[in-house]
């Protein structure tokens, strides 16, 4: 299993842009971000300095993709 990089809200969402996740709208200090193709799915990423590991791998999990994965597109 992969650990989980310590990263900003900035860098996934950076990551996640890179497959299909476009910013909807910001509240305060959350992003949401919408996949323009189905299943069109909805993320929430907080624009904080570090993510918390738990948050950081809900993320990965809604997005529907492995931290395998997820690490891959950082290095993108």
């Amino acid at each position: 299993m992969t650990r989980l990089p310590v990263i900003s809200g900035k860098k996934a969402i950076r990551a996640l842009k890179r497959i299909d996740y476009n910013i909807d709208h910001q509240t305060g200090s959350h992003v949401i971000l919408r996949c323009m193709k189905p299943p069109y799915r909805r993320l929430t990423v907080p624009d904080h300095k570090e993510l918390a590991p738990g948050t950081l791998r809900s993320i990965i999990r809604e997005a529907g993709i492995t931290v395998e994965r997820f690490v891959e597109l950082l290095r993108k």
